[in-house]
């Protein structure tokens, strides 16, 4: 059996976020990681007028690029969007989807519909509150992180989910939990809250605690590796 998984970047980030894992990966699963429009430039550079459209095709390219067995799409963070809307659009293209310390929007949802300019990693360095998200990365992490993230465009920023689907909860779903512990992910779900509320609607979603910062990635690449190969074999 053929196994391509697809992994998504979130907030400024681009596909070499993904360079400590996939060498960890099982050498029989054919990984790839994902540029997501207006996320691919270099720091400092002016973002791109892109849409969550536009990240859902380059999603959808990346897992329809080989043929496979099977089709596993891994989203972080805020990619969890496009990641969701590819998955309304194109339920029949994923066999599993991983969100690694996210989770699946509601219909309605943007990540911040107020935003009045695009987003960038200094503003949220600079929110104290923010500061758990760097657990556990090295100052060396911590520094490259800063040398290579982009500006998040305002358009992704505002821009709502649109989901008209319901064949998508029929995929089966695993939930990473890096900040929040599975326990704190499941009773954020029970309360409504939105970015977590979605959870409740699949069909089959399993929990997994993985103790760190926002960027297991980085700051626990093997751990998340280790995870990921479970998902890839589990039938």
């Amino acid at each position: 059996m053929t196994t391509r998984m697809v992994l998504v970047p979130g907030f400024w980030l681009g596909a070499w976020a993904w360079n400590e894992v996939i060498p960890a990966l099982n050498g029989d699963i054919d990984a790839v990681a994902v540029d997501l429009p207006g996320q691919d430039g270099k720091r400092g550079e002016a973002p791109a007028q892109v849409s969550l459209a536009d990240q859902v095709a380059a999603i959808e390219r990346a897992l329809e690029a080989e043929p496979a067995d099977r089709r596993i799409l891994v989203v972080h963070s805020g990619s969890a969007s496009p990641g969701t809307m590819l998955l309304d659009k194109r339920p029949e293209l994923v066999d599993h989807i991983v969100f690694v310390d996210t989770a699946p929007p509601v219909d309605g949802l943007a990540f911040n519909a107020d935003a009045t300019s695009d987003a960038t990693l200094d503003e949220m360095l600079a929110n104290e509150q923010e500061q758990y998200a760097f657990r556990d990365l090295t100052d060396e992490q911590l520094e490259r992180f800063k040398q290579r993230a982009t500006v998040q465009p305002k358009s992704l920023v505002t821009e709502a989910v649109t989901l008209t689907n319901d064949a998508r909860h029929n995929v089966p779903v695993t939930v990473i939990c890096s900040c929040y512990t599975a326990e704190q992910f499941q009773d954020f779900a029970d309360q409504g809250i939105p970015y977590l509320a979605a959870l409740n609607d699949y069909e089959s979603v399993h929990y997994i605690d993985l103790p760190t910062g926002h960027w297991p990635m980085w700051s626990k690449p093997a751990e998340l590796a280790a995870l990921l190969n479970e998902v890839a074999v589990d039938e």
